[in-house]
């Protein structure tokens, strides 16, 4: 009780007296007098308060933004390659301006291909999309029927313009941190997995946490993308449920069990890493998030051995799809991931077969 009457003290001092305490879809929202929090509270069947967050940032309303659904994006992607190969390469007055054009839609290959997460989508679409880059070669049938042409300002452009994708895709591909763990890791997951966070600032939105720059969030790739069927069912991810199993010795010095799974595509507030299990090998602290309510093993002060059972994979925490998050820390900076049996650099579009 003294823990909950100093948060209750703290929380008044932030937001005015206590008005109100309202449901949302972000989240329960504490109110009053001057200002708003977010907070998560757990409670067992009797009622009984078991756990209770307040996020230490003042809360506000979000602009809800329009979500638009990653088919939608593709088809509009197909619809761009489509109207380029028709107004450009298959109409090119000359050999330059073919040059010129080809280059600006290799460049925009290498950036959707090369920055997004192609994987994931409805393999028809995906291909349909692919295949409009070879429906661009094939018109290079024209070529010997075309004048050379002028224009060498504007295909110097375009060329610049593909230099500068490609650089911005390797460059992201292959950056490390130069902080390496002290030893490789075990992947602690079975099967393919498909790296959707990971490697540069480009291609890793934890790169901006100093603690998680080097972290991987890892899906499993079904019939339909990371979706083993339509839906927003959790069971409809092939991510979910799967077993996760310790990648090193050491021992638990943080596990999670209760949090409940997010509904996908919504966040809710909750706990950052929801259900997980962070050992301390001695050298770094592995983290892994995001595990399944009721699946973990462990608890705090355990020792634990590389590959053993941990929990499964899950949907809690901050997360909108059934994932694994995975990385190593070090005095509070991210290290650069390895993982036994797995060579390579680690980066989103990277498929891990385990």
């Amino acid at each position: 009780m003294d823990t909950l009457d100093q948060i209750v003290r703290a929380t008044n001092a932030r937001i005015g007296a206590l008005v109100a305490v309202t449901d949302s879809p972000d989240g329960l929202i504490v109110s009053g007098r001057t200002g708003q929090v977010r907070a998560w509270a757990q409670a067992a069947a009797d009622g009984k308060l078991t756990a209770l967050r307040i996020e230490g940032a003042p809360y506000t309303p979000p602009r809800r933004r329009l979500s638009v659904p990653a088919p939608l994006t593709w088809a509009a992607y197909l619809v761009l390659v489509t109207l380029w190969n028709v107004a450009t390469v298959w109409t090119a007055a000359d050999r330059t301006a073919w040059l010129g054009d080809m280059a600006t839609l290799a460049a925009f290959y290498a950036i959707v291909e090369g920055c997004g997460a192609p994987a994931q989508q409805p393999r028809l679409l995906r291909r349909t999309v692919e295949a409009g880059a070879i429906a661009a070669l094939v018109s290079a049938w024209r070529l010997p029927d075309l004048p050379t042409g002028h224009g060498a300002l504007r295909l110097a452009g375009a060329f610049v313009f593909l230099t500068g994708a490609v650089w911005l895709v390797a460059a992201a591909r292959l950056h490390i941190w130069k902080a390496p763990l002290s030893q490789p890791l075990l992947f602690p997951l079975e099967g393919s997995w498909y790296v959707v966070q990971g490697g540069g600032r480009v291609l890793n939105h934890h790169a901006q946490v100093p603690e998680q720059r080097g972290a991987l969030d890892l899906v499993a790739l079904g019939r339909l993308g990371t979706r083993t069927r339509s839906g927003r069912d959790l069971t409809a991810y092939a991510a979910y449920g799967r077993t996760v199993r310790s990648p090193c010795d050491g021992r638990v010095i943080s596990a999670a069990d209760t949090v409940q799974d997010q509904k996908p595509g919504e966040i809710r507030y909750q706990p950052t890493y929801g259900n997980h299990v962070f050992i301390d090998t001695g050298r770094e602290i592995v983290k892994l998030a995001h595990l399944r309510p009721g699946s973990v093993t462990v608890a705090n002060g355990d020792i634990v051995r590389a590959g053993q059972l941990l929990g499964e994979v899950g949907n809690t925490g901050n997360t909108t799809e059934p994932h694994l998050h995975i990385h190593a820390e070090r005095d509070g900076v991210g290290l650069d991931l390895e993982f036994t049996g797995v060579p390579g650099r680690l980066h989103r579009g990277r498929l891990i077969r385990a």
